[in-house]
């Protein structure tokens, strides 16, 4: 669903849709314009699925705050199988380069992340 343009309120709803995939391993939302906001509410269901093995979220101007609600829902939830995440050109600053950076050291997460990009 990459160059959708679905905004936040079109993540909002298809984070209704994703709650209910549990099998789900791959999402590809690249420049979707979904902000912080939309990142907050996939946030809120991506941490629980387990099996998800890739998070394509880049061009999305998720900023730090988005990032922040990321990194607390894939660290403290069940996506324990995430090998790659891409926020890249995410608009995300010093704040959450840091609170991301604590994924690939490794602090909360296990070895699974092996790819992280978001600048």
């Amino acid at each position: 669903m990459m160059y959708s343009v679905i905004g936040a309120v079109g993540a909002g709803r298809l984070s209704g849709v994703l709650g209910k995939c549990k099998a789900l391993a791959h999402l590809s939302l690249g420049s979707n314009r979904i902000g912080a906001e939309g990142a907050g509410r996939l946030a809120e269901v991506l941490g629980a699925r387990k099996a998800l093995a890739h998070l394509d979220l880049r061009w999305n101007r998720i900023g730090d705050e988005g990032a922040g609600r990321l990194v607390d829902a894939l660290v403290l939830g069940e996506c324990t199988a995430l090998a790659r995440l891409d926020l890249f050109q995410s608009s995300i600053g010093a704040e959450g380069a840091e609170r991301l950076s604590a994924i690939q050291q490794g602090e909360h997460w296990g070895s699974a992340t092996r790819w992280l990009s978001w600048r």
